[in-house]
């Protein structure tokens, strides 16, 4: 886990990262430039979601500070972060954080879970 994070929130005009076709799968993000470990990326924005039968292919699922479970089915550029057992980001809540300094040029990657296959 990251140490602290540093809480500047990303705006149109100084996003760290960009969408671009992936070597990984279809699309991804890209830093725009070097992310120091710790650093919000952003925040995965849409429409919450309840119930399995909601689940779909970009649904992040969050377990929250009472236990509850709920889903977050992404609209914004944050559901193009693609898998990897070697991420270099994670997810704590909706927030998006650098697990590790990220070079320019390098694709965020999130590991989605023991369920998924390890690429």
């Amino acid at each position: 886990m990251p140490k602290t994070a540093t809480k500047t929130k990303p705006t149109k005009t100084n996003l760290l990262y960009e969408v671009r076709e992936s070597g990984i799968h279809g699309k991804g993000l890209f830093a725009t430039r070097k992310i120091a470990e710790g650093t919000v990326i952003g925040t995965y924005q849409g429409p919450k979601v309840y119930d399995d039968a909601d689940d779909g292919d970009h649904v992040l699922w969050i377990e929250d500070h009472d236990g509850s479970i709920y889903g977050v089915d992404g609209k914004n550029e944050l559901r193009y972060v693609n898998h990897s057992i070697d991420a270099n980001v994670v997810f704590e809540g909706e927030e998006l954080i650098a697990l590790r300094d990220i070079k320019k040029g390098e694709e965020l990657t999130h590991h989605y879970g023991d369920d998924w296959l390890d690429l």
